[in-house]
C-alpha cells in the first residue's frame, strides 16, 4: 500500500469530488493507512484546498534559498581555494563564492573529508603515499619504546 503523501492527497481530492465530507474522508483513510495516514488536519486543509478548485496534488514553491549551493561545481570551487590556500577560512570561502558559511562548512567536512589541523586544511584519511611512510616509521618507533 503506497502511503506517500502525494498518494493520500490523491485520494483526498477524489473523494472531495464524491462530496464526501472531511470527517468521513478522515475516517476512511485512517482505517486504511493506521498510523501512516496524514493528520486530520492536513486532510481537512486539503479538503479545504479541492472546494477551492485546486487541482494539483504537488505543494506549492516555497520562499527561501534553494539547495542547490552543494553541488558539483560549488564542491570543486571549494576544493580548489583549499587547494590553492590551506589555511584559507570558512568565512573567505564563502565571500569569495557568495554562499553561507553553513554551507561551506558541510561541504568541507561532509562532502570533501577535510579537518583543519594546525590552521591548514588536510584530507582526514591518507592517500596511499602517506600509509607507506607511515609504515616504515612504524617498526623504528618500536625500539625507542
Amino acid at each position: 500500500m503506497d502511503s506517500s503523501r502525494s498518494a493520500q492527497r490523491a485520494i483526498i481530492q477524489f473523494l472531495r469530488a464524491e462530496r464526501e465530507y472531511a470527517s468521513q474522508i478522515n475516517r476512511r483513510m485512517k482505517e486504511v493507512y493506521g498510523e501512516q495516514c496524514l493528520a486530520r488536519c492536513t486532510i481537512f486543509l486539503w479538503c479545504q484546498r479541492y472546494e477551492a478548485r485546486r487541482v494539483s496534488i504537488k505543494d506549492l514553491p516555497r520562499p527561501g534559498q534553494a539547495h542547490v549551493v552543494t553541488n558539483s561545481a560549488t564542491i570543486s570551487a571549494v576544493d580548489e581555494l583549499i587547494r590553492q590556500n590551506r589555511r584559507v577560512t570558512t568565512r573567505r570561502i564563502a565571500v569569495e563564492l557568495s554562499i553561507s558559511k553553513g554551507a561551506v562548512h558541510c561541504i568541507i567536512h561532509k562532502k570533501l573529508d577535510y579537518d583543519k589541523v594546525c590552521a591548514q586544511w588536510v584530507p582526514k584519511h591518507l592517500s596511499e603515499n602517506q600509509k607507506t611512510a607511515r609504515m616504515g616509521v612504524c617498526p623504528t618507533q618500536e625500539f625507542l619504546h
